[in-house]
């Protein structure tokens, strides 16, 4: 079995955005193992128009060319990691039009989140577990979550993330248990292609 590879989908498309930051930290981290690949995802490279199709792609076929091209990305991955910024309270509408331009080519792979925001972004990550069941992900328990302070520190350039050992922390414990569930989730959806094959032989 190929090494899982992993997507790191940066959830903010706003010119200003703090998003690349916590992006570029998490993917030097996730980039240092082996056992893995890792590509960022920029939703920028994908311009969605807000969600205008007949039906969800689990029912009919998207028809515009950047949901097409989308689906065929998310279909690569074997897991994905978002960045998750926080906005009255939820998450990025740029980030869940993403999530609902694509269907089952989400279905059984881990979905873990780095949030930020006034409580680490946390209100967005639980309502994106929320969405990530509905479209049968296996949203993780680890998380990373910067908080407020950790947050204009490093905006206002008093420190980097890398400088803050409880977010290297949380960091490795959202890629370490990703990585098990890609593992894990990518054997089993290999098993069933199998038995789907063998049924139809």
């Amino acid at each position: 079995m190929s090494k899982p590879k992993i997507g790191i989908i940066i959830g903010s498309t706003r010119a200003v955005r703090f998003a690349d930051v916590p992006t570029e930290w998490f993917a030097k981290i996730a980039k240092a193992r082996t056992d893995i690949d890792v590509e960022v995802i920029d939703l920028r490279d994908f311009p969605l128009p807000f969600f205008e199709e007949v039906a969800s792609s689990a029912w009919v076929p998207s028809q515009n060319e950047v949901a097409q091209r989308w689906q065929k990305k998310i279909a690569s991955l074997d897991g994905f990691i978002f960045t998750a910024a926080e906005y009255n309270h939820g998450p990025t509408a740029v980030l869940k039009n993403a999530l609902d331009y694509a269907a089952t080519e989400w279905n059984k792979k881990p979905a873990g989140f780095v949030g930020y925001g006034g409580v680490g972004g946390a209100r967005a990550v639980e309502q994106l577990r929320l969405h990530a069941v509905e479209l049968q992900m296996a949203p993780t328990k680890a998380a990373v979550h910067i908080v407020w302070a950790d947050f204009l520190a490093v905006k206002q350039g008093e420190k980097k993330l890398e400088d803050l050992e409880h977010l290297n922390q949380a960091a490795h414990g959202l890629i370490e248990e990703t990585v098990w569930w890609a593992k894990v989730l990518k054997a089993a959806r290999l098993a069933d292609a199998e038995a789907a094959e063998s049924e139809a032989a």
